[in-house]
């Protein structure tokens, strides 16, 4: 006499999912589920690992090379150390808020073994089961999966516990029923279709930047007459974009003023550090992050407030080539210049008060811009090709350059 079998239930990784296209599902998952159903992309490019690595890895790695870029020896690679810190920083609370990271897409590389039920008449969630072993493979978010892993894997060295990594929920959407071709265009639609956000404009929204959080402080301290009413500054900053728009009634970007910001703090240094993040920890050596607010502010406010007339006409005083110069001239009066001579607040104004800020080719071809056959000024060279020049001509008005931005 034989025993009866039990009864067949589909066995596997359940996930709470809602539909948005037939084949197509979001939801959020438990950060050991994930790790379970996608395998760390480092061990699966460990070709020595590999080879005593269950079948089941192998041919998840297998999949895996079908859709995704190396993370070995590239910049993707190297940014999961640094990806992982800031996440760790995120749970441990250090960030606040203000802390995200974007929904994992997931490719299933076959069937979902279940789908059950409406769980909520008319919601369209679901329960569905990814049968055991089934290759997913995460086609956008990949950094991110691999940042998840280097945290659980070694969760003390960024500070935290496996009990407070096992209560985070990670986004997803999950893909079924894919060819291989169609996964990799989701993968190219996903990374190229996009456009990038300049890094300078980027910077300009990161609140965790010390020029931007500095460059805000001065706007919001600068109020300027307009029409005999007293208007705040940061009516005629644009804070959205790199460049003003001819129609626009911004006067100044906002990421041209943290370069007048970073370049104050440090000087020439200022023109290498003005692209890349600033955090309080880097500032000039000797001086921190409350010193160098209580003296930039009213500092630069002031610088600004001077030159509110060249402002709102738009005049060279705006081009970022410009300010970073300003910015190096500005340096000298903070009082931690450690070369070059030392200013005061009022030599320093009095050197800005003589320049000729007009958008003019006598005064600015050669030192900020270059001007074309019909004296038409190009200020697109940067501030690093340009910044240094006009640092020197704002600080020595009898050298080549100091006599032509003064009409001399």
């Amino acid at each position: 006499m034989s025993i009866p079998m039990p009864t067949s239930e589909t066995e596997g990784i359940r996930l709470h999912v809602t539909p948005f296209r037939p084949e197509a599902v979001i939801g959020a998952l438990g950060l050991p589920t994930l790790l379970q159903l996608v395998p760390s992309p480092k061990s699966q490019e460990n070709q020595q690992a590999l080879k005593h690595a269950s079948g089941t890895l192998r041919r998840h790695a297998e999949v895996r090379g079908l859709v995704q870029r190396m993370l070995r020896s590239t910049s993707k690679g190297r940014n999961v150390a640094s990806y992982a810190g800031y996440m760790a920083a995120g749970v441990k609370g250090d960030l606040g808020a203000a802390w995200s990271t974007p929904p994992v897409t997931l490719w299933l590389g076959s069937q979902l073994a279940s789908i059950g039920e409406e769980l909520v008449a008319g919601t369209g969630m679901r329960t569905v089961s990814i049968a055991p072993g089934s290759p997913v493979v995460a086609i956008d978010g990949e950094t991110q999966v691999a940042a998840w892993h280097e945290l659980y894997d070694s969760p003390e060295r960024y500070g935290l516990t496996i009990d407070a990594l096992t209560r985070i929920r990670v986004p997803f959407e999950l893909f079924w029923g894919l060819e291989v071709k169609e996964a990799r265009q989701i993968f190219y639609d996903r990374n190229v279709e996009g456009i990038t956000v300049a890094k300078n404009l980027a910077m300009s929204m990161d609140q965790r930047d010390f020029g931007t959080r500095l460059a805000h402080l001065v706007i919001d301290a600068v109020r300027i007459e307009r029409d005999g009413e007293s208007v705040p500054f940061g009516k005629f900053v644009e804070t959205r974009g790199r460049q003003l728009k001819a129609s626009s009634p911004e006067v100044v970007t906002l990421s041209a003023l943290r370069v007048l910001v970073v370049c104050t703090l440090f000087g020439r240094a200022g023109l290498t550090r003005s692209g890349s993040t600033l955090r309080d920890e880097e500032l000039p050596e000797g001086v921190t992050a409350e010193q160098a607010t209580r003296r930039l502010v009213p500092l630069l406010s002031t610088v600004i407030s001077t030159l509110r007339e060249h402002f709102l006409a738009r005049s060279a005083v705006s081009a970022p080539a410009v300010l970073a110069g300003i910015g190096i001239a500005a340096h000298q009066a903070t009082g931690w210049a450690t070369t070059g001579s030392t200013l005061t607040e009022d030599e320093l104004l009095h050197l800005l008060s003589t320049v000729c800020w007009e958008r003019e080719a006598r005064y600015w071809h050669g030192v900020a811009a270059s001007a074309n056959a019909k004296g038409t000024l190009n200020f697109a060279g940067g501030a690093k090709d340009a910044g240094g020049r006009v640092a020197d001509a704002v600080i020595h008005p009898e050298s080549q350059y100091g006599r032509r931005i003064r009409g001399r």
